[in-house]
């Protein structure tokens, strides 16, 4: 099943919203320039363009977002929680998934 059966519509308004605007929420810069990451924004573009929504929070308080997967420089993989917002795309976070904390294809949570 691909990412746009199981979550809607969440994809085409993720890049919609980031064809008019892309918005750096401070607790993303913070994130993205960590030392251990330094997600570049050209890698988070990427990922909104290029990768699959791997979650779906259409109840978030501060509105619908999703959790995005693709690939960075080196093929990283990199995840981005984004809301799509009538004007600009909002970039919540972005990071370098845990190992120990996601499948092997960094696409499902795993408890261990």
């Amino acid at each position: 099943m691909q990412a746009m059966d199981r979550h809607g519509d969440i994809p085409n308004q993720v890049r919609a919203a980031a064809q008019k605007k892309v918005l750096f929420l401070p607790h993303a810069l913070r994130q993205m320039l960590r030392p251990d990451r330094m997600i570049s924004r050209l890698e988070v573009r990427q990922v909104i363009a290029q990768g699959d929504v791997i979650e779906d929070y259409p109840e978030d308080p501060r509105g619908h977002s999703c959790l995005m997967l693709g690939m960075g420089d080196g093929e990283r993989a990199v995840h981005v929680c984004c809301a799509p917002k009538e004007d600009y795309l909002a970039v919540i976070t972005a990071y370098l998934p845990d190992e120990h904390e996601w499948s092997e294809d960094f696409r499902v949570r795993v408890k261990r």
